[in-house]
């Protein structure tokens, strides 16, 4: 009983129609027995065969009309359970029309008992079937039908290791594809469907718990397409990682992951110009600060494809610089050409003891606080490592004679809001003032580049980590405003634009990245309920928690004065700033300087002043420091 249950087909629409009508005639029946207390000696008095053939017969019209039976009955949800309504109510307003017409043709009371006893019945039947389903899906070994997308070599691939899987009992009964020239053949003795126009027929025939993405060249658009597909057939969504990211060059089932938020909110893979990357990197010394973050990782993983000389991994955690040098280390034989250095990048003694040992060649400063209202408290730490930091290596860079500087900043730093917005304001100010500076006096022999970003995708602290934690605990998911919305970035690709910028900048430029469309993140943390398979006020609540300091409702990339000129590569921009003097910035530095050394309880806010009269487009939002606006 319970195989055949778990290896039932769909059922044809048309056996859904005939059972719908059987609840409409039974319904009528009971509405006239009802109605006469079960007197059956009554019921010719009152033609209940007519009846009854008209209430069926309305019943089949509203079916028709609304189309109820077109939804699969085991994956019964609310749209079909409002369909199933409005073909009751539209069933019961014909009756009643016939009634008019031809003098009380079925009784007003039977016609009314009829529609709720049909109502009820109708989606009772429903909701038990999918329940039957669901619950003998649970039965252990039960058989996962799955359907791969991609009849290509990973296709192929992985219908093979899942075969070949006999710890599951799982059966591939379909491929799916968009190539009209694979669509109707026979791949590995299974069929290859349209994944546009046989989707919902494949899922009504075969009833798949499972779609595997296998396409290696498919869209971020058709990807997100074909995952809402399957949510809504409750089908669980898993990806299959490219060739290139491929355990030890082979392919194994473990590397088969259920499809992350991640994937879906990236976006198309980016061509970098690798000979220009290559050229730059190859043979050089490296050093990248907060090597042990999430963007400094990324770029040293980039980094090290291109063969440089030597690539320095500066960050004062000792535990992250450990991780990310075994990481390396098992990736590629860099033998002595890896180094670790711990340090802080505010000590300017333990920074010129790195550049005097390690002589850079290029320096990719991504070392910095970012978490903004942990830096609207802790404002003397926000100036000392974003600032302070900052014009450490700026300068130990001048003195070294280090070719190029390029830094990682952020889009908080347009028209900021926040202690840690301006203080990366500030940064870009003092490295593209410092380039001018050189320039001028004909002492360019470092190029000064900026690099400009939003939100990147699964960074420590960032959004989606805070997200899939509430969901493992129940919830709720606390956003902190129904509006608020962020630009997002992948690391990956954050970081292959800032070296392709690195190769084309020739000193003093801010690029911009083309971060695509801003995403309203109370629909990103409906989005991960869905793909964790919850649903949202049932399972799991969405709870708003107000702006915290500094915070802003949208992101912005260029200031109110600032616009884009274009570059070659389509995703990358070069912001026009306001100029500012190095003299003067000089002077608001050296004030800052002055301001941290000193012990008061007005230091917060004399140091905010001084950032406020550097950077004249720095208004505080929802913070303590609004009174000095």
């Amino acid at each position: 009983m319970i195989s055949r249950i778990k290896t039932l087909n769909v059922l044809p629409r048309w056996i859904i129609v005939f059972i719908d009508l059987m609840v409409f005639s039974f319904s009528a029946l009971a509405a006239y027995l009802l109605r006469l207390n079960f007197q059956l000696d009554q019921l010719y008095e009152y033609d209940f065969v007519r009846g009854i053939i008209i209430f069926t017969a309305a019943g089949l019209i509203s079916s028709l009309l609304t189309r109820s039976f077109a939804g699969i009955i085991r994956y019964t949800g609310t749209q079909d359970t409002v369909r199933v309504f409005y073909a009751n109510l539209l069933t019961l307003l014909i009756v009643l029309a016939v009634n008019y017409i031809s003098k009380n043709s079925v009784p007003n009371s039977v016609a009314v008992i009829a529609f709720l006893a049909s109502l009820v019945a109708t989606i009772s039947y429903r909701l038990l079937v999918k329940e039957l389903f669901a619950f003998y899906r649970t039965v252990p070994k039960a058989q996962r039908k799955i359907l791969i997308m991609g009849a290509g070599q990973s296709g192929m691939l992985t219908k093979q290791l899942l075969d070949n899987d006999t710890s599951s009992n799982i059966k591939v009964v379909g491929f799916l594809e968009d190539n009209d020239r694979k669509i109707g053949n026979i791949l590995s003795g299974v069929k290859i469907f349209s994944a546009i126009e046989e989707f919902q027929k494949v899922v009504m025939k075969y009833g798949p718990t499972e779609l595997i993405i296998a396409a290696s060249k498919i869209s971020l658009e058709r990807k997100n397409d074909l995952v809402d597909k399957c949510l809504e057939f409750g089908i669980k969504v898993s990806t299959v990682p490219t060739a290139d990211q491929w355990i030890g060059g082979e392919f194994d089932i473990s590397q088969i992951k259920e499809v992350r938020i991640e994937d879906l909110l990236g976006r198309n893979m980016i061509v970098l110009n690798n000979q220009y990357v290559s050229k730059e990197v190859n043979g050089k010394s490296i050093l990248v600060t907060g090597a042990a973050g999430s963007i400094g990782a990324e770029i040293v993983r980039q980094l090290v494809r291109y063969e440089p000389a030597k690539v320095v991994l500066l960050d004062q955690s000792e535990t992250g610089l450990f991780e990310i040098e075994n990481e390396i280390r098992g990736i590629i034989n860099m033998q002595d050409r890896l180094t670790c250095f711990i340090a802080d990048v505010t000590n300017l003694n333990r920074i010129r003891e790195c550049f005097s040992i390690h002589k850079p060649d290029i320096v990719f400063h991504a070392a910095a606080y970012k978490h903004v209202p942990m830096m609207e408290i802790n404002v003397s730490e926000a100036i000392a490592c974003n600032i302070m930091g900052t014009k450490n290596l700026a300068d130990i860079s001048v003195e070294f004679e280090v070719q190029k500087f390029v830094m990682i900043s952020t889009d908080k730093a347009v028209n900021p809001t926040s202690v840690m917005g301006a203080t990366k304001r500030a940064a870009e100010i003092y490295v593209q003032s410092l380039n001018e500076l050189l320039s001028t006096v004909g002492k360019s022999n470092v190029s000064f580049i900026t690099t400009r970003f939003g939100n990147v995708l699964g960074s420590n602290g960032s959004v989606i980590p805070i997200f899939k934690k509430q969901i493992q605990k129940g919830g709720p998911i606390t956003v902190t405003h129904p509006d608020i919305t962020r630009y997002f970035m992948t690391i990956p690709e954050a970081c292959s634009l800032v070296l392709e910028a690195a190769t084309m900048g020739t000193g003093g430029e801010i690029f911009v990245f083309d971060m695509g469309k801003s995403v309203k993140i109370v629909d990103l943390a409906k989005r991960m309920i869905q793909l964790s398979g919850l649903v949202e006020g049932k399972d799991i609540e969405i709870s708003f928690t107000g702006l915290r300091p500094g915070e802003k409702l949208f992101e912005e990339l260029l200031g109110d004065e600032e616009n884009n000129m274009a570059t070659h590569h389509p995703k990358i921009m070069i912001a026009n700033t306001r100029k500012v003097d190095f003299a003067d910035v000089k002077t608001d530095f050296d004030a800052l300087s002055n301001l941290l050394n000193e012990e008061k309880e007005t230091k917060d806010f004399e140091l905010v002043g001084q950032l406020k009269s550097l950077i004249i487009e720095y208004k505080s939002k929802a913070s303590r420091f609004e009174v000095l606006d």
